[in-house]
């Protein structure tokens, strides 16, 4: 035994002996927490039970503290509880608890607390302990936004004992009975609010261990203390020296709200760990594998614990299965020694009412009996989930109109679902609903159209009144939802299709064949209706920019007509912009000489390549929205490659411009098949295999293979290639220069203002900057804009995440400004999408040019020849009326506020304006026109003479120096 650990032990006893009267009254309490749950659903009552665990054998009863409820209420626990008890359990351990009610005045966080006394004199991890308050908190959160909500209860009561040299393990066993989730973390204990227990040392800290480098229970590291932020399983690895040692965690609850986590609320609980020397080994639990069982489905499980010494063990459960009202789990035997091997069996009939989102967790717990030395335990956590079983009955039947009536059985026989999601993808789709795969698979292509309420038993869906696309083979699935905060949802219903008929042009082809920001092509091809007279049919196209929308249309094509004897008709779009938009089409059917369609095909769009980059290689991702499925399984029979997608890659060389290239350029990278990864792929470098040049510039396209799931379409499947695009390895390098930021040298404020009625407020910036390729790094590929209106730091925002706007040329219009004032800084960034610096040093500012002039005279009497009858400044509407040959550099441009007053000789004041707090008739609060009328502020007519007046203008400047002006001056009224 090392030297400082005589000297420890040898100073705890001499402690103990001086100070063994207050260790009479001290020695008790072993662990504590605080639950709280709400039992009012119309006021803020909650009812609070403090938890203490205590030694048999003290005399001192626990609960003589005080509990604070957070807002002002402290009340002696013992003489305001409304219930109290005490449950001895094992190894001279008893359970307590005190049941007090509070009400809260307010929503708010609260901390509630409760301290007492003293805590066990000897504690080895503090600094005199049988001096130091016990004390324990907990967090709630009242907020009519999240609802009502109870803390978590720990099931497992913190009596376990642990070995020197053999790694400690404790579970509380949290369950929280909303379904909210819990995690997991250390603290440190504490004696009041925010206040640690002095000179506290974690367990594991070098001062318990003889040889600290191997304090494991392997041997072979350094000793750990820690608690798994999930199962919130604590391991002590493992502890050096025997005597008591004090630990505290806490319990955060959490809830997810439209897609939000909040923390609800945080329970702490402190508890003591006693280590005794033994040769004692703990048992070993065997758990059986997580499962996942539909609700109405039984658990039926054999748990098994070995013990390596031959000792007797107790094997026990807890968890949210055996805290149930109704079905509650069972583990049979429960809690009784038996022989090593012991074994239980645990029981649990599911139903509807226990699904939620996130498993239940079951606590096992093995305990051996030694006749000498400590019992020693082992933990498992074993994961249930209970899911839904699947909605029935569901059935399609094509309705006019191209619409789809859907029917279902009632799903009233699966209590506490709330919701029914309806799915529909194009094309058949199969996978198997089992083993928790609840819902469906984001890859699988399905797409949510629809939630209804669960009683709900059919459902029409007319494409939210755009009607169904020709051709399509659309099919279905159903999900039933469960309501937050436990969640959850069903697994998926079968699959029901229902294929539309070709009564309207069917687009199969979107096929962009050339890259280019002004020259490129998109090629549109058909299929026409059947069952149909097409000679009397004439056809137009109708383009649209981006991927859908349908918003400003462009009517590229007229009077297009079938060529005798072909099912099919083609255009090929030129002009186009397809390096940096993507295209939708609707063609339109009429009959021949008529303007109105009388249907028309369901619009489709090109498909549109993503690129990005990593230091490991260059991600691709590609979408389209298109009536055909670009997510299709090959069906028996089939190719299995028939649907994948094929990624061509060209790397570029220098040898052949962007502008030039050819897909005759590109060589076939990989295909893929969507169905599994969905439109996704990373181009990896691999030294070996697949090298990427981080200083090689690499373009792509992608070719799609999708289907209508229609055997009368002619092409199946239909292939579509997108645009170009390029991408460079991220070489995790910025670039090292900041581009030389300027305005437009030619611009002045008030030059320009001069030209602009008074009321202009089409405020804008030019900026223009230049970047020096010769001397920094030329891997630049765009350029970031930040501004700040009030020219300070704040107002600028965070770099790469505040731009207004990323630009690949050299200029910029700053438009929608509130005015001309602010500040700029500039970035490069680079083809992997690193940012440079700003340069501080190379901020560009632009301020307004204010302006506010006064006339010296004006006329009440509206038979004057002075076209004012107010006293207000300059500007070029007056009387409701535009004035005629105004000069336009008079106008009042960016004022804040002003403040105006009229005097008398003797210096009083006959009136006096603060536009921050106008708004008279006829202006509104914060105008800055003054209107004055001729009369004092009682209301009384100034006859007509010269009055002096003082006006504190305000400007809307960058500079607060500049901002104030005082304007003296003389007005002459005229009658």
């Amino acid at each position: 035994m090392s030297y400082h650990w005589i000297l420890r032990i040898l100073g705890s006893l001499c402690f103990t002996l001086i100070f063994s009267y207050e260790s009479v009254f001290a020695t008790h309490i072993r662990a504590g927490e605080i639950v709280a749950v709400r039992i009012s659903d119309s006021n803020l009552t909650y009812k609070f039970t403090v938890i203490g665990y205590t030694d048999t054998g003290s005399t001192v009863i626990f609960g003589g503290g005080d509990i604070d409820f957070g807002d002002g209420t402290i009340l002696n626990l013992t003489d305001n509880a409304s219930a109290s008890g005490t449950t001895p359990l094992e190894d001279e351990v008893a359970y307590n608890y005190f049941e007090i009610t509070h009400t809260f005045s307010a929503p708010g966080k609260y901390i509630v607390r409760y301290n007492e006394r003293n805590r066990n004199a000897g504690i080895q991890n503090m600094s005199n302990s049988v001096d130091t308050p016990f004390y324990i908190e907990t967090s709630i959160l009242i907020d009519p936004f999240i609802g009502l909500n109870d803390t978590p209860v720990f099931l497992v009561p913190p009596i376990d004992k642990g070995a020197v040299g053999a790694a400690f393990l404790h579970n509380p066993g949290a369950y929280d009975s909303d379904g909210d989730s819990l995690s997991y973390r250390i603290t440190e204990p504490k004696q009041a609010l925010d206040r640690v227990v002095n000179n506290y040392l974690s367990p594991d800290d070098p001062e318990f261990y003889d040889n600290y480098l191997t304090g494991n229970e392997d041997q072979n590291d350094i000793p750990t203390f820690e608690i798994d932020a999930i199962s919130g399983n604590v391991l002590w690895d493992a502890p050096g020296a025997p005597g008591e040692y004090n630990i505290a965690f806490i319990v955060d609850e959490w809830r997810k709200i439209e897609g939000e986590w909040f923390l609800l609320g945080s329970l702490t609980r402190d508890m003591q760990v006693i280590i005794e020397d033994t040769d004692n080994e703990r048992p070993e639990i065997t758990p059986p594998p997580d499962v996942c069982v539909e609700a109405g489905n039984t658990v039926n499980e054999m748990i098994t614990a070995t013990d390596p010494d031959g000792h007797m063990v107790k094997l026990e459960a807890f968890g949210g299965p055996f805290e149930q009202d109704v079905n509650k789990a069972t583990l049979t035997p429960d809690g009784i020694f038996q022989a090593s091997p012991a074994s239980a069996t645990f029981n649990w009939q599911t139903s509807c009412e226990l699904v939620r989102r996130r498993p239940y967790e079951v606590q096992l717990k093995a305990t051996d009996n030694p006749e000498l030395g400590p019992k020693l335990v082992d933990f498992k956590t074993w994961n249930i989930t209970v899911v839904a079983p699947a909605p029935t009955g569901l059935s399609a039947a094509i309705e006019p109109g191209r619409t789809v009536a859907l029917s279902w059985d009632s799903y009233s026989g699966c209590v506490g679902a709330s919701l029914m999601q309806i799915w529909r993808r194009v094309d058949s789709y199969e996978f198997l609903a089992e083993d928790c795969n609840v819902g469906l698979p984001e890859s699988a292509g399905y797409q949510l159209i629809d939630t209804v309420d669960v009683a709900s038993t059919t459902y029409l869906d007319d494409n939210n009144g755009a009607r169904l696309a020709p051709g399509a083979n659309y099919c279905y699935r159903i999900v039933a939802i469960f309501p937050e905060p436990e969640g959850g949802e069903s697994y998926a219903s079968t699959e029901v299709c229902a294929e539309m008929g070709l009564t309207a042009p069917v687009i199969i082809e979107t096929d962009v064949e050339k890259t280019n920001e002004s020259t490129g092509q998109i090629f549109l091809r058909w299929q026409l209706p059947i069952d149909l007279d097409l000679d009397d049919y004439e056809y137009e196209i109708v383009r649209f920019e981006g991927l859908g929308g349908l918003t400003n249309p462009d009517t590229i094509a007229t009077d297009i007509q079938r060529v005798s004897g072909v099912n099919f008709l083609t255009y090929t779009d030129t002009g186009l912009d397809t390096k940096t938009n993507a295209y939708h089409y609707v063609i339109n059917m009429m009959l021949i000489g008529e303007d109105d369609p009388i249907d028309w095909s369901a619009p489709a769009s090109s498909v549109w390549l993503e690129t990005s980059s990593t230091t490991q290689g260059i991600v691709l991702n590609w979408e389209a929205l298109t009536p055909w499925s670009n997510i299709v399984q090959a069906m028996p029979g089939d190719a299995t490659d028939k649907y994948y997608h094929t990624i061509y890659r060209y790397e570029g060389d220098g040898f052949v411009s962007e502008d030039d290239l050819t897909q005759t350029d590109f060589d076939s990278l990989t295909s893929i098949d969507a169905a599994l990864t969905g439109l996704y792929f990373e181009d990896l470098n691999d030294e070996d295999t697949n090298p990427l040049n981080p200083n090689l510039v690499y373009y792509y396209y992608v070719e799609t293979r999708g289907s209508y799931g229609n055997d009368l379409i002619i092409d199946d499947p239909i292939i579509n290639k997108s645009q170009f695009n390029s991408a460079q390895l991220d070489d995790g390098v910025a670039p090292d220069c900041t581009p030389v930021l300027n305005f437009d040298a030619d611009f002045n404020c008030a030059t320009y203002l001069a030209n602009e009625r008074c009321s202009f407020s089409n405020y804008f910036r030019d900026l223009n900057w230049t970047y020096d390729f010769g001397e920094c790094d030329p891997d630049v590929k765009a350029y970031r804009i930040y501004f700040s209106e009030d020219g300070t730091e704040e107002g600028f925002g965070a770099i790469g995440e505040d731009y207004v706007a990323e630009v690949q040329g050299t200029s910029f219009t700053h438009t929608g400004l509130s005015s001309f004032k602010g500040c700029y800084r500039i970035t490069a960034v680079d083809k992997a999408g690193n940012e440079g610096e700003w340069d501080e040093e190379q901020t560009v500012c632009a301020d307004n040019c204010p302006n506010y002039v006064l006339p010296n005279a004006f006329s009440p009497d509206k038979d004057s020849q002075l076209r004012n009858e107010t006293f207000t400044p300059y500007t070029d509407i007056l009387n409701n009326q535009e004035v005629q040959n105004f000069d336009y550099a008079q106008c009042p441009r960016f004022v804040r506020r002003v403040e105006f007053k009229v005097f008398d000789r003797a210096g009083g004041i006959l009136f006096d304006f603060n536009s921050a707090s106008s708004g008279g008739e006829g202006q509104s609060v914060n105008s800055i026109l003054i209107n004055w009328d001729g009369r004092t502020n009682s209301g009384r007519e100034l006859p007509a003479g010269v009055y002096y007046y003082g006006a504190d203008v305000t400007f809307d400047v960058l500079d607060e120096e500049d901002s104030k002006k005082t304007i003296k001056g003389w007005v002459q009224i005229v009658k």
